[in-house]
Parts: C-alpha cells; sequence; structure tokens
C-alpha cells in the first residue's frame, strides 16, 4: 500500500497549481490532506474521483477556510473515523481514519504554536491525541498515522538547530515527539534513513525554499508491529503545491 500524505495549504489553490496531475501521476493507494481550508462542497470532487480516488472522506474545520483534512483512497476503508469524539480538536477537523482489512491510516495535522494561547492548545491537544492514540492501538494495532506534526524532532531536522526558542523546535515539542516514539510509534523516514537531512516545509519568506532553509514537520509515522512491512519511507521535494511537500510511505497489505 503506497500512502501519501500532504499538508496542501488550501486544497482548492493547491488543485489549481495541478495538484491533481501529480496525484495521478504519482498514483498512491491512499492520500492523507492536511489543512484542506475548505468544505467537501467546495472541493471539485469529480476531479479527484477522476484521477481514481473513488472513495474520499472531508472533515473540515467548523470555522471557514482553516484547517481540516481528509483521506483520498483508491480501496474502499471498511470503516471511517470522522474525528476524535474530543471537542476541542475535533472542532478544528483534525483527525480522520480510515480502516482497512489490515491496516488503519490516520490523517492528522497537529495545532502550531503560532502564540501563547495557540501554544497552549498545541500542548494540550499534543498530551489528549498521545493518550487516544495509545489506546486506539488496542483496537487497531497496525496504525498509521500521518500527517503535519508541525514538529522538528532532532537537529538534523531543522536547517538552524540554534532555534531553540521558536515553537516547532522548543525542547518541551521535541521531547513530546521523542516519548511518543518511545510509546510504540516508529517515524518511518528516520527509520530507514538515520542520517539523511530533508526536510518537508519552508517558509514562504526570505526565498527559504530555494535556499534550502527548511524544518522536516511532516511525518510517517507506524505503530511498532508494522515495522516488518516497511518498504520505503520519503519526501518529495519535488512537489511545489505548497509551503509544506508531501512524504511517502510503502507498506505490504493485502488490500493494495
Amino acid at each position: 500500500m503506497k500512502i501519501l500524505s500532504y499538508n496542501v495549504n488550501g486544497v482548492r489553490a493547491a488543485m489549481n497549481k495541478g495538484l491533481i496531475e501529480w496525484l495521478k501521476a504519482t498514483n498512491a493507494d491512499v492520500v492523507c490532506l492536511q489543512e484542506i481550508k475548505a468544505m467537501k462542497e467546495q472541493v471539485d470532487i469529480e476531479a479527484i474521483e477522476n484521477a481514481g480516488y473513488l472513495y474520499n472522506y472531508w472533515f473540515s474545520a467548523q470555522k471557514k477556510g482553516y484547517s481540516g483534512v481528509a483521506i483520498l483512497s483508491k480501496i474502499e476503508p471498511i470503516h471511517v473515523a470522522y474525528g476524535t469524539g474530543i471537542e476541542s480538536m475535533d472542532y478544528e477537523g483534525r483527525n480522520l481514519r480510515a480502516d482497512f482489512d489490515d491496516i488503519s491510516v490516520m490523517s492528522m495535522y497537529l495545532p502550531s504554536g503560532t502564540n501563547d494561547a495557540r501554544l497552549s492548545h498545541k500542548f494540550e491537544y499534543m498530551n489528549m491525541i498521545h493518550e487516544y492514540l495509545n489506546e486506539l492501538r488496542l483496537q487497531h494495532p497496525n496504525l498509521v498515522v500521518c500527517g503535519d506534526y508541525n514538529i522538528c524532532h532532532e537537529e538534523i531536522d531543522i536547517h538552524n538547530p540554534k532555534m531553540k526558542g521558536v515553537s516547532g523546535f522548543l525542547p518541551e515539542e521535541r521531547e513530546w515527539l521523542g516519548d511518543f516514539i518511545e510509546s510504540g510509534f516508529i517515524d518511518s523516514f528516520r527509520h530507514l534513513h538515520p542520517e539523511r537531512q530533508e526536510f518537508s516545509w519552508w517558509s514562504y519568506r526570505a526565498n527559504a525554499r530555494a535556499n534550502n532553509k527548511g524544518w522536516r514537520l511532516d511525518y510517517g509515522m507506524i505503530s511498532e508491529p508494522l515495522q516488518e512491512k516497511l518498504k520505503r519511507s520519503v519526501i518529495l521535494t519535488e512537489a511545489v503545491h505548497s509551503d509544506h511537500c508531501p512524504i511517502l510511505i510503502e507498506i505490504e497489505s493485502s488490500v493494495a
């Protein structure tokens, strides 16, 4: 199963930049989108279905033009879970899960900490989602949680490791992500590429992308039982439909 994850920073804007044609060429089985910034009825669903994603699910934020996640699939899930049942998370449309016969895939968009109030919300979300996922793994041990975590884990994951006072690279955030991994998840990219420095997000300022002054904020986290089935994990830096680029993981599965 080829699973793609992409913070598109507005799905309609990304589609205007050739996202659909790119998805056709990439040919992933399941596509997890974050920061869709749209309701389903605002999106050209026909174009998505014509690209082969007949099964598409949308969990938008209640605030229009903000946040939101989606899952596009060529394979029909046996169950789709919209949100977590935790109001402060679900209000902003940050979690959507599709269950297949032998694997469950979640599209997750962890909040950023742009100011003190949002940073407080981010830490609250981090604590709640970790507890939620620990419980979820009891029911769905083969779990993929991919998306924008808005955290760089190690110094290799950021172009300037001196930025320790900035949200996204705060010691507390990095410690949480380390604890998340230690609790039974595998950072698929770092597992397969322990010394490779690649980024998945660049600021629009100061020509950051051209100068490769980026951050690795997007992760394909897999639960430990999937380790032996992990075949590939890459960052697709050539895709330019957003200030993020997509990540792609391949996992051995009976459904694809």
